[in-house]
């Protein structure tokens, strides 16, 4: 009797599934709804949720007199954005954004095509490895190595004594604009550790845009009687373009958002990154700090839909 009922069980459970998956199997449709619903209400609920939140914060305001947030709707917030001091933490941000983006796609394209050309079995190994070795590493680990390299005491200044180039080194330094009592603290070091942090990631999409580059079209290129030079500016490089905006994607919103960098190896100057963290944390100034997030949000939409327009997204 028993056995018997356990049976029943089992088979009404075997019934209930087979309804379930052939439902599921009619309606492809609702398996698809089922599967992406939890990631989805992730996303709506904290990451968009917290969105919402911070571009609410950006419309109050600070109390002059107690220093508390009015939750009053107003645009004076970001009327202070307009503040000199305020435009140049955003225009800094920006160009050395730019910066550090064009110098990564100049040093990039040639390792990324001669990996993608050039580079087969053992050699292409070691070129995957070296290019994702430093990102198995501690990412303050790698900065602060940066901040002994560029020290006063560092081996590049060692090597500009070595080889006799310091007046070299000072004439940069002495230059106002990335200069600084030495290459740890100045916007060239930031600069140059910009540029190593965030190269992979201008180095991968590159090569992977190379790899798809028929060699039909190559040699059709070259039956066609073109040169070697006008053959990568006709088919290669318009081919690999997307692989370079994909990759300036984040390089330059990552170097517009970063605030370790700047606070380790650069001057006493602000970017956005420490902008928003002084804001919020020591000032207290939650209002600002919301309203300078809203302006990286804000540029990165729009290099975004620029990327979008230049078949960025096919290279990821």
């Amino acid at each position: 009797m028993t056995d018997t009922a356990a049976g029943t069980v089992h088979d009404r459970r075997g019934g209930l599934l087979r309804r379930i998956s052939d439902t599921l199997f009619r309606r492809p449709h609702l398996l698809l709804t089922l599967l992406i619903a939890p990631p989805l209400l992730w996303l709506g609920i904290v990451y968009l949720g917290s969105l919402l939140a911070l571009l609410a914060q950006s419309f109050f305001s600070i109390d002059e007199f107690s220093g508390m947030v009015k939750r009053e709707f107003t645009l004076s917030t970001y009327a202070e954005l307009l503040n000199l001091a305020n435009v140049d933490v955003i225009l800094r941000s920006l160009v050395m954004a730019v910066a550090v983006t064009l110098a990564a796609a100049l040093i990039a394209f040639p390792i990324a095509y001669y990996a993608a050309r050039y580079a087969r079995g053992r050699w292409k190994a070691f070129f995957y490895l070296a290019v994702m070795l430093p990102l198995w590493s501690s990412y303050l680990v790698r900065v602060y190595a940066w901040k002994l390299i560029l020290a006063k005491e560092g081996i590049i200044t060692w090597l500009a004594d070595k080889l006799y180039l310091t007046w070299a080194l000072d004439a940069i330094l002495a230059i106002p604009v990335i200069g600084g009592p030495s290459l740890s603290i100045s916007y060239i070091g930031t600069f140059l550790v910009f540029l190593y942090v965030w190269l992979p990631y201008m180095i991968l999409p590159t090569q992977a845009a190379l790899e798809r580059v028929p060699a039909n079209l190559l040699e059709a290129s070259a039956d066609l009687g073109a040169v070697p030079r006008q053959t990568f500016w006709t088919v290669i490089f318009p081919l690999a373009l997307p692989g370079l905006i994909a990759g300036s994607i984040f390089t330059f919103s990552l170097t517009l958002g970063d605030y370790i960098i700047p606070q380790i190896v650069g001057t006493s100057t602000y970017f956005l990154g420490q902008a928003v963290y002084t804001l919020q944390g020591t000032a207290g100034n939650i209002p600002l700090a919301a309203a300078f997030t809203v302006v990286p949000i804000v540029i990165m939409g729009i290099y975004l839909s620029i990327a979008k327009r230049m078949g960025a997204f096919d290279a990821l």
